[in-house]
């Protein structure tokens, strides 16, 4: 059983009571300040744990505590927030994005105390994504390296009253994982070079040394979305998806990208660029630690 089939059961039930229920299913959980969202423990997300003594200990000390759960792999289930606060609603990209598909295959919705809404979705185990923020969109994906708050948690308003997230919604329908790279250029869509015309030094024919070098300098804000273009640039041109994570991961890694979002980011630009996936596009992460391992030997010669 898994953290969005727990919701139901912990309807009612008091906090301690409810990260006990979540434990007992093997939903790892740790505590956040009462009212609020911060961790307690030292080392936050990190130290979720699905053990009954260290939760019962957690809630016996802390027994207002807020629940938090990790996203990602750890709980199997990553997170899309749709923010409503005074800049802003991201209640319209959502909906648009829904009726696109790319947000579409959630598998239950809740209230946030904010009024905004968390959709949940099933994380795919060979496709680990990163959090994000689509700051313009007023959206955000909580994925890999991420947190939510739990219901019943609740939040203490400015006004003192305490708000608590509240499931709405169980979908009936087989729940499906977010493509969560193609959600984000959905939502912010700013390539940092137009798609039709390479950049200054790339040959017509498509140079994969080149293309690594491109990649390799660019900047914080620009990184994920050059080594999305190149890739599909290599998948355009018949590149295999093993070759290009050859030749893109090691300047990825260098730009800063870490290798999860790196597989990612190459995955889904060859899905965009081949909608039906061939074996090697899904079997690429298999072949990930071996090129970041000898990455740091083989960096731009």
């Amino acid at each position: 059983m898994g953290a969005i089939d727990v919701f139901a059961q912990v309807a009612g039930l008091s906090l301690p009571d409810a990260a006990g229920q979540f434990a007992a299913e093997g939903v790892a959980v740790f505590p956040c300040v009462p009212g609020g969202k911060r961790p307690l423990v030292e080392h936050g997300f990190h130290e979720a744990s699905a053990e009954a003594g260290q939760v019962a200990a957690w809630w016996r000390r802390w027994p207002a505590a807020n629940i938090g759960i990790p996203t990602g792999a750890s709980s199997g289930v990553e997170v899309v927030d749709v923010d409503v606060h005074t800049a802003g609603t991201g209640f319209p990209a959502f909906r648009a994005a829904h009726r696109e598909g790319h947000a579409a295959g959630w598998a239950a919705l809740v209230r946030t105390p904010s009024g905004g809404l968390h959709a949940y979705y099933p994380a795919d185990p060979d496709r680990p994504q990163p959090s994000w923020q689509a700051a313009r969109a007023h959206v955000d994906f909580r994925g890999a390296g991420g947190y939510i708050i739990a219901p019943p948690s609740l939040i203490t308003r400015p006004n003192g009253l305490r708000v608590p997230y509240r499931l709405i919604l169980a979908s009936g329908a087989p729940a499906e994982p977010v493509d969560a790279t193609r959600l984000r250029n959905f939502l912010d869509p700013r390539p940092p070079i137009p798609i039709t015309r390479a950049p200054r030094g790339i040959r017509q024919g498509v140079d994969a040394r080149v293309l690594a070098g491109w990649v390799a300098v660019r900047s914080e804000g620009e990184r994920n979305r050059g080594l999305f273009w190149a890739a599909c640039r290599l998948a355009e041109a018949g590149t295999p998806p093993s070759a290009a994570l050859d030749a893109l991961g090691p300047a990825a890694e260098h730009a800063g990208l870490e290798s999860r979002e790196i597989i990612a980011t190459i995955r889904s630009a060859y899905r965009t660029t081949h909608p039906a996936p061939t074996r090697e596009t899904e079997t690429i992460g298999a072949d990930a630690r071996r090129v970041m391992r000898g990455s740091a030997g083989r960096m731009l010669s």
